[in-house]
């Protein structure tokens, strides 16, 4: 009864549009103008949002990762630190003193001008620290090797932004090829459904056979909008590292993918971890701790003041001149010599020696994880490109090839279509994974190669 209500509704539907086709040319034209006209303003707003779109190749995102905030905030700290150079390379300022004295309040200071007659004695002095022990030199070298581990720091921090980007950058295009291989599996299980339902009209096809296929389009539109969202999630990982400050949702990563080549060869391991960032700025901060710690061994040497003035006092003599040294009395008499400072200093070049190896090992491991990582990566998408996905693939045709001829149940073609879906899609992951993996590679040990990429 439903059924042949709705078909009647169908007919006077289809009737409907009959009754508009048959109108006269002048309404036709005039209805072919205004669709024109929507048509246009669709185009308009299609390529305007096409305009909005940012799409990136994976070199343009290194490039732009290369500038990013985090790299801002690294470069800042290396400014801060070429500054202190500049305030440890000096030396003491001379101090400059005046003073009066010897005004004698008994008998009066007599009578004229303050400055020349009044018996006043009037005294402008200097005085200068003379330090001793090579302190400036010392505290200069501190000051240049932290800006040199800070220097270090910025390329690290550039390689760690140029990593972070890369790997986003992946992630970003798998997800749209993800979004587009399910799209093209809900297009066919839609298919199916509508095959099985028609089928099921005909008498050709149980009801719960009709279902299942329904069930399957569904699961496979879910995995549509999934897909969708991880793309979002994608693209807003990636946004930040490349400074893209509009939406992120219209950031697109350039469809094809990128070729990652390196030059072969072998490589020199221990020179390619003394070359790394991460070391470099752990073995500066060594040198920066032993110059502190031979400054504060040279705190031991006393700093001389040497100071002269020149006085004037009238009824005696207008020109007297006086010599002054100064020196403090340290370490004698069971006295403090800078015994605290020193050990404060020793204790700090220890840990940037601690710092150093744990880094060194840590940087050993990572290069021999990246190493691994890359072997086992390529090996696996390998497979999956000669082997795996193909035979998956033939499986999948013999199914439906089977199936339209009537010689394969439903079952088995769903489920040689899940097999073939998710062999895609870990496909898919196996060269996500290898080119995560080579482009890391690269960014270690032959950054120029990689960053000439398009």
């Amino acid at each position: 009864m439903v059924r042949g209500v709705a078909g009647q509704q169908d007919t006077r539907y289809y009737e409907g549009l009959r009754s508009v086709a048959r109108q006269d040319l002048s309404a036709i034209t005039v209805a072919m103008s205004i669709r024109q006209l929507f048509l246009l303003s669709a185009l308009a707003l299609a390529l305007a949002a096409r305009a909005g779109a940012q799409t990136l190749s994976l070199g343009e995102a290194l490039q732009a990762a290369r500038n990013n905030l985090e790299v801002s905030l690294a470069r800042g700290a290396l400014a801060a630190a070429q500054g202190d150079v500049l305030a440890a390379d000096r030396a003491p300022f001379p101090t400059l003193s005046s003073k009066l004295s010897q005004m004698d309040l008994q008998n009066g200071l007599g009578g004229g001008n303050v400055l020349t007659a009044k018996r006043i004695d009037k005294s402008l002095g200097l005085d200068w620290v003379w330090e001793r022990g090579d302190k400036r030199v010392l505290r200069t070298q501190a000051a240049q090797r932290t800006v040199a581990a800070a220097q270090a720091d910025v390329d690290e921090a550039v390689t760690q932004q140029l990593l972070a980007a890369s790997g986003a950058y992946i992630d970003l295009l798998a997800t749209q090829e993800r979004v587009e291989q399910v799209g093209a599996i809900e297009r066919s299980a839609v298919q199916l459904a509508s095959t099985a339902a028609r089928r099921v009209q005909a008498g050709d096809l149980a009801a719960q056979d009709a279902a299942r296929t329904e069930i399957e389009a569904q699961r496979a539109k879910s995995d549509t909008q999934l897909a969708r969202l991880e793309q979002q999630r994608a693209a807003l990982i990636l946004a930040p590292l490349v400074g893209l400050s509009g939406p992120a949702g219209a950031l697109k990563a350039d469809s094809q993918w990128p070729r990652l080549e390196l030059a072969p060869g072998a490589l020199d391991l221990a020179a390619l971890l003394e070359s790394r960032a991460d070391v470099r700025a752990a073995s500066e901060r060594v040198g920066a701790a032993q110059a502190a710690f031979d400054n504060a061994l040279a705190l031991k040497k006393a700093d001389i003041t040497w100071g002269t003035s020149l006085d004037h006092f009238p009824g005696t003599s207008t020109r007297l001149l006086e010599l002054r040294l100064q020196m403090p009395l340290q370490g004698l008499l069971g006295g403090y010599n800078y015994e605290g400072e020193a050990g404060h200093a020793q204790a700090q070049l220890a840990q940037a020696r601690d710092a150093l190896e744990k880094v060194r090992r840590a940087a050993l491991g990572e290069m021999q994880r990246l190493q691994a990582e890359l072997a086992s990566a390529a090996a696996r998408a390998q497979s999956y490109a000669d082997n795996i996905v193909p035979r998956a693939r033939k499986v999948a045709d013999n199914a439906e090839l089977a199936y339209n001829k009537g010689a394969l149940s439903l079952s088995d073609l769903l489920d040689a279509r899940r097999t073939l879906r998710a062999t895609l899609l870990e496909d898919l992951g196996a060269r996500a994974d290898h080119a995560k993996a080579l482009a890391a590679w690269g960014l270690r040990t032959q950054p120029e190669q990689l960053l000439s990429v398009k």
